[in-house]
């Protein structure tokens, strides 16, 4: 028996990067999951990959609450459940100074990164009140806690996430809900490639030998969704943290 048999979990952004390998590490778990993404392509294929019986394929945009909720329920209605909450969705794009950069475009990333979060929780949060039980972890960044050049609103939006995330903690923890964040440092995705081709900023001029595997950050919350974690509750934890990699066994 996996460690999330009879679960079933959401995945906001699951079409790659984290979201993607988060799916195969919850689905090797055993649990039921749902995929969503603006890419409905690509969960497709993922949601084929891992199996009819396992995985759900919900391209959804995560920057329209309707559309969050209404996949929410269909998640519900397929796999019977709502027990984890992954709200990974976000983008790193416009990458461009505050003088230059296009007011449209870093408005539309907010609704992404920072109002996306909030639409998750939204979402799930009356479903998990009325069943005292449920775990809701934020994919955070350092980004949320140190301005980046160039990085105005993803900053911004991780630093609100992160307040979120807090709050919903506040809110909830007295009524069986879990919830916490999790900054899993640089990581080789295809973030980290418009990153690079930006070439501005230190982030930008790291090797890629630097960012750590998308394997990381899903085992980290695969390891979230565990009575292991609940000392870190209402927190962040970070995978920059040596005494977190240890506990929850990772190394290079």
């Amino acid at each position: 028996m996996g460690a999330l048999t009879g679960k079933t979990a959401v995945i906001t952004g699951a079409s790659r990067g984290i979201g993607a390998q988060t799916a195969r590490v919850f689905a090797e778990a055993g649990a039921k999951v749902a995929l969503l993404a603006r890419s409905g392509d690509a969960i497709a294929e993922l949601a084929g990959e891992l199996g009819p019986d396992t995985a759900i394929a919900i391209p959804c945009d995560v920057s329209r609450f309707w559309e969050v909720q209404a996949a929410f329920e269909a998640a519900r209605a397929a796999f019977g459940g709502l027990d984890v909450v992954i709200n990974n969705a976000g983008v790193i794009e416009p990458i461009a100074h505050l003088s230059e950069v296009d007011p449209d475009a870093w408005s539309q990333s907010i609704d992404i990164n920072l109002k996306g979060v909030f639409h998750g929780m939204r979402a799930a949060l009356p479903v998990m009140r009325a069943q005292r039980s449920g775990t809701i972890v934020t994919v955070s960044s350092g980004a949320a806690h140190n301005p980046v050049e160039a990085w105005s609103q993803y900053c911004a939006a991780k630093a609100g996430a992160a307040m979120l995330t807090r709050a919903a903690h506040l809110e909830n923890s007295g009524r069986g809900l879990r919830i916490m964040g999790l900054s899993p440092g640089t990581v080789a995705t295809e973030m980290q490639r418009e990153i690079k081709h930006s070439g501005i900023n230190p982030v930008s001029q790291l090797d890629w030998s630097a960012h750590i595997p998308a394997e990381w950050p899903a085992r980290a919350l695969l390891w979230m969704c565990g009575p292991e974690a609940d000392a870190h509750l209402g927190d962040e934890i970070s995978l920059r943290e040596e005494e977190i990699r240890t506990k929850i066994g990772l190394s290079r």
